[in-house]
Parts: structure tokens; C-alpha cells; sequence
């Protein structure tokens, strides 16, 4: 059985354009999470606030964030994707949020099969409505769970890049020592 952590090569074309795994569609109110040990989805929770996620949200395989979880990834693209589902995305952005006193960035990529969003290269250029919407979903959605998250303003693509490339070396000096 592959394993969508460790098993998916994120591709050849690092860190600018990557292969995303989904665990979250468009549009879902169910908090889906990927279960380090076997590499499956697994429900964490249903969401406390009336919001929805605002893209379809997963991670970049073999990377390793700050939050001691794989680098989180907002794939922008017309449709809801199915969880487990692989896309091939291009980062064009990155916002940090503080959850629990740890850095947890979020990439913002589209998926380069969308002729809608595969255009896009910079947060910059999407509409500044569809910006504050992503921003203020990670604003609220914990909230009714007693939980304060600090959110800041979308990045550009230059401020992802490192980011990406600090957690793709996590994983491999983690995974050489044994840690997952």
C-alpha cells in the first residue's frame, strides 16, 4: 500500500511547482486530517463555526512543517477535489498563522490543470476579495472551539519558496534519523 506521506514524490520541479496531496475538498465543513501512521485520511472533526474551507486544502508529500505535521497547501481550482487525490500545483503565495504558539504556514498554490487558475502566478493577482476570504476563514474557524489562531496577510510566491524547501530538508534529515 503507498503511503501519501512518504510515498508520493512531490515532484521534479520543486519547490515552485509540486504534486499536493488533498485531504480536504472545497467547500467541506468536515475537518480531515492525514493519519501519519498509515498514510490514509482520517476524520479529526466536524468544524465548530458556520464556515466551510475556502479552497481545497492538503499537503506537499515528503516535507515536514514547523507544526510537526507535512507543509500545508491551499490549492485554488474551479471544482472540489476528493481527498487522496493527487494535483499537480504551483505556489503562488504563502500566509502564516501561529496555531498553538507554533508557525503554521499555509501555501497558496493553484492547480495547473485548471485553465481558470493555472494562469495565476502570484497571490497578488487573484482578486482581493478571494484573498480576504481565505485569510478570514483561518480567522474564524476555530473559534468555537476556544481556540485563538493568529493569521497574517498573504505573501508572494518568494516568501514560499524557502519555506518549501525548509521543510522538504526536515523531512529528509527526519526520515534519515528514524523519526517517522
Amino acid at each position: 500500500m503507498t503511503h501519501s506521506w512518504h510515498d508520493i514524490d512531490p515532484g521534479d520541479k520543486l519547490p515552485r511547482e509540486f504534486t499536493a496531496v488533498i485531504e480536504i475538498p472545497h467547500g467541506s465543513k468536515v475537518k480531515y486530517e492525514l493519519d501519519k501512521k498509515t498514510g490514509m485520511i482520517k476524520l479529526d472533526r466536524m468544524l465548530y463555526s458556520a464556515v466551510h474551507y475556502p479552497a481545497n486544502y492538503g499537503f506537499i508529500p515528503k516535507t515536514f512543517a514547523e507544526d510537526d505535521d507535512p507543509l500545508d497547501v491551499l490549492v485554488l481550482c474551479q471544482e472540489p477535489v476528493v481527498p487522496l487525490t493527487l494535483v499537480r500545483a504551483k505556489a503562488i503565495g504563502c500566509m502564516v498563522m501561529i496555531d498553538g504558539g507554533k508557525p503554521d504556514h499555509k501555501i497558496l498554490a493553484v492547480a495547473m490543470d485548471d485553465p481558470e487558475y493555472a494562469g495565476f502566478n502570484e497571490a497578488s493577482e487573484l482578486p482581493s476579495h478571494r484573498l480576504a476570504m481565505l485569510q478570514r476563514f483561518f480567522q474564524d474557524y476555530k473559534i468555537l472551539e476556544g481556540k485563538e489562531v493568529e493569521v497574517e496577510d498573504f505573501q508572494s510566491s518568494d516568501t514560499a519558496i524557502p519555506i518549501i524547501e525548509a521543510a522538504l530538508k526536515r523531512y529528509t534529515e527526519g526520515r534519515a534519523a528514524g523519526r517517522f
